[in-house]
């Protein structure tokens, strides 16, 4: 039987944070089983995980596709192996994933990623995006998979309402939004958007801080940093940048677990 999780990444209470579904496969699967799967759990993404003689092999599927880095997915497998104690305690993972190499660490009860940054690209002025968000974008980029957007102030991020149709229209994974931050303990917030994958809106997006960590490092000229995504359950990134690679930690806890039975 293959066994099922389901954890809540970025969070250190249940029911915030980005749950992911984590399977861990033990015969082998066919890409259509997994994205059939990653449909009926119909979460941001579903984590397959197989146990190879160097490490994991880890893929990663949202209800549409399956796509090449994912950071709250990640963290949950790693949390996963860990309780189970599928992984040595104190001993670095290795996944071997569509994006290379990723490695997850343990320190307390905070997980560490070891994740390639992606940084923003500076992009000409798109009408079309700023009127999807409905407010005014003081910068656009591309990242290596998504948009980015800047927007003034805290209070237009939170207050945004997205025409998801219209985003759907731009191609793009996902548009990450990001505002400095109103809360002392945060430098910067974020929100994202995928409805091309069909995730409205992605709760915590591990990944889409590799961009973000580069982006605000370089205007606040730390290289430690705090950013709080402010979706409504809401999740909180550290993020430190090591040339051209960046580590996320975070918490993550599990809400349910169980066999398919298929």
């Amino acid at each position: 039987m293959n066994r099922l999780f389901i954890v809540d990444a970025f969070t250190a209470e249940p029911f915030q944070g980005n749950p992911a579904a984590v399977c861990l496969l033990k015969p082998d699967a066919s890409a259509q089983w997994m994205q059939a799967l990653a449909e009926e759990m119909n979460l941001s993404e579903t984590a397959f995980i197989q146990t190879r003689t160097d490490g994991y092999h880890l893929r990663w599927f949202t209800p549409r596709y399956e796509v090449e880095l994912c950071g709250h997915a990640t963290l949950a497998t790693a949390h996963v192996l860990w309780q189970n104690n599928i992984a040595a305690a104190k001993q670095p993972i290795r996944f071997h994933t569509r994006s290379g190499l990723l490695t997850a660490s343990k320190e307390k009860e905070t997980i560490k990623l070891d994740f390639p940054a992606t940084p923003v690209q500076a992009q000409a002025p798109m009408p079309k995006l700023a009127a999807a968000l409905g407010c005014e974008v003081l910068e656009y980029g591309q990242t290596r998979f998504d948009l980015f957007a800047r927007v003034d102030s805290a209070k237009t991020l939170r207050d945004l309402t997205p025409d998801f149709q219209a985003l759907i229209e731009i191609k793009t994974r996902g548009l990450m939004v990001t505002s400095p931050s109103d809360f002392p303990e945060y430098d910067f917030l974020s929100r994202f958007f995928a409805p091309s994958a069909g995730i409205n809106e992605d709760p915590v997006t591990g990944s889409a801080h590799c961009a973000l960590a580069t982006y605000w490092s370089t205007r606040l000229g730390k290289k430690h940093l705090r950013g709080f995504q402010a979706s409504r359950r809401g999740g909180c990134v550290d993020m430190k940048l090591h040339d051209d690679r960046v580590e996320l930690g975070g918490r993550a806890v599990t809400v349910m677990a169980g066999e398919l039975q298929i």
